[in-house]
């Protein structure tokens, strides 16, 4: 068994990120901006928020983050997008999820600008993905790419279970794998006999928030399990879907929980971005 580890090209993305800023600065002066839309007194929205500031800060990007009230009305967020859709030093626009029940998140969602979504939740990007072309995707999934390409596995031909089809997880790495030439099956919570379609599996994709979800009688000897979840024990433990000590003797790689997705999420936050504030650069001559 192999650890796929996350943290560590996480860092090694960020030097190739720092290096590339500055040569953005030095031929254009600019210089990567991300805002940010922080709601409510979420304490996990409020530390993922935490997160991308100070990895904004390591690789030199100007970050702002909007924090408001958890009653804050529709149009006063709408109003605060349309601001930064039109404000040049901001290249990436986030809405942290998830928003407080009485806002409309989809139509929150379609108003930031296609070419400012570095989360990839755009439905101009979601199509993109979908149909192969080039566009923003979100970050856990495109991580996941990027952390499988780091230690040469190929998904081409591969039968891979994706548990979960959320729209920021399960169904844009679906659409990865199928446009890298997997075979690809989507579980979710109505799937009868998770088990059935797991144990068929060589890779294992899962991002279902539920802690022991994955059990070693549910994987195949030499499967690549990739856990994508990330839950909170009772004792304050951070742990993902998989039951990770027992599932590890089965399994070709893994990913560990915490330090094998999450840091990669935040390292394809700062690419999109540095991306983004390419193209602005490049419209601008």
């Amino acid at each position: 068994m192999q650890l796929l580890d996350g943290k560590a090209l996480a860092a090694k993305i960020e030097t190739t990120v720092v290096n590339e800023v500055k040569e953005l600065k030095n031929k254009t002066g600019l210089v990567p901006g991300l805002a940010v839309i922080l709601v409510g007194q979420d304490p996990a929205s409020a530390a993922y928020v935490n997160m991308k500031k100070k990895a904004c800060d390591r690789v030199g990007f100007y970050s702002v983050t909007h924090e408001m009230p958890s009653d804050i009305s529709q149009s006063a967020i709408e109003n605060t997008i349309k601001m930064m859709n039109n404000n040049p030093n901001i290249d990436g626009i986030l809405i942290q999820l998830p928003l407080p029940k009485h806002i409309d998140t989809t139509k929150l969602l379609e108003l930031v600008e296609p070419s400012k979504d570095v989360d990839g939740f755009h439905p101009y990007n979601v199509g993109r993905l979908t149909t192969g072309l080039e566009g923003f995707v979100p970050c856990t999934p495109l991580g996941v790419m990027e952390l499988l390409n780091e230690y040469n596995i190929d998904v081409k031909g591969k039968n891979c279970v994706v548990v979960g089809a959320s729209n920021i997880v399960g169904k844009p790495m679906a659409s990865l794998l199928l446009n890298a030439n997997a075979t690809v099956e989507i579980c979710h919570i109505f799937t009868d006999d998770l088990k059935k379609h797991t144990l068929n599996a060589d890779m294992i994709f899962v991002g279902a928030g539920v802690i022991n979800l994955i059990k070693e009688d549910m994987v195949k000897d030499g499967a690549i399990i990739v856990d994508i979840g990330i839950n909170r024990t009772d004792d304050g433990r951070l742990v993902g879907d998989v039951d990770f000590e027992k599932v590890c003797e089965k399994c070709s790689y893994i990913t560990p929980v915490p330090g094998g997705v999450g840091p990669m999420t935040i390292a394809m936050l700062l690419s999109n971005t540095l991306k983004a504030a390419k193209a602005h650069a490049k419209a601008r001559v």
